[in-house]
């Protein structure tokens, strides 16, 4: 019976909330995925992407949550999107920013076992998917992109989007780091639209992906995600 109470007040403890930030809810086991070498959850992503969000005020970037492309990408019924992506006003958006996962159960919450980037760019209109184990998410990325061909604007059809699959975005070292990876080049890229943005269409983010996102850069981060979740706690 003891056993049983103390294993009840420790699952309660793990669902303990601790932030509630822009809406998205952390619970206290979120912070023990940070502390160890483990596989990023919905919930941190979409914390840090709202982080980013209000860092880079520009109404031209769009940061989309797991949830949100997961949905985009498995939805069995296109047409029914329509009044689902009407709030995210992609065709207003100059970039836009989406979670791969390579979860085919939509059933299953929080499913899958490897986190990707895919990022449009309007001013060239290309779909640039980043990934940190080279074509482990090519398929559901290319899913996620048919899908939104038509709701990023009236002027885009199914032959249209130029799709790269960026063959030198920084790889991993580990199995669970990358959540940490396309955070960072989440980062790269708001920083790049907001620095250089249509002054460097050409080139986009890609030398400064390659110089900034390595292996000890991205270390850091569950670190500083940590820092920030703290800070963030502090003032709410």
């Amino acid at each position: 019976m003891f056993l049983k109470l103390t294993c009840h007040m420790s699952s309660l403890k793990d669902n303990e909330k601790i932030l509630n930030y822009n809406d998205v809810i952390l619970r206290r086991s979120d912070l023990d995925i940070l502390s160890g070498p483990h596989f990023l959850n919905d919930r941190i992503i979409e914390l840090y992407f709202s982080y980013l969000a209000s860092c880079y005020h520009s109404k031209d970037i769009l940061l989309v949550p797991p949830s949100i492309s997961f949905w985009l990408t498995n939805c069995p019924e296109l047409e029914s999107l329509k009044d689902f992506t009407e709030p995210l006003k992609l065709p207003d958006k100059k970039l836009i920013i989406l979670v791969v996962n390579n979860n085919d159960e939509v059933t299953m919450a929080e499913g899958g076992t490897h986190w990707s980037l895919l990022a449009y760019e309007r001013s060239t209109n290309t779909f640039v998917h980043h990934d940190s184990i080279a074509g482990s998410n090519s398929l559901h990325a290319k899913r996620l992109r048919k899908a939104l061909l038509g709701f990023i604007g009236s002027s885009c059809s199914e032959t249209d989007g130029r799709y790269l699959e960026y063959t030198d975005t920084p790889q991993q070292t580990n199995g669970y780091d990358c959540g940490l990876y396309v955070l960072a080049i989440a980062k790269v890229i708001c920083h790049w639209h907001e620095s250089a943005g249509s002054k460097d269409n050409v080139a986009l983010w890609f030398s400064t992906l390659k110089e900034q996102v390595v292996p000890s850069a991205v270390a850091k981060m569950r670190n500083e995600i940590l820092s920030l979740i703290k800070d963030l706690m502090l003032k709410n």
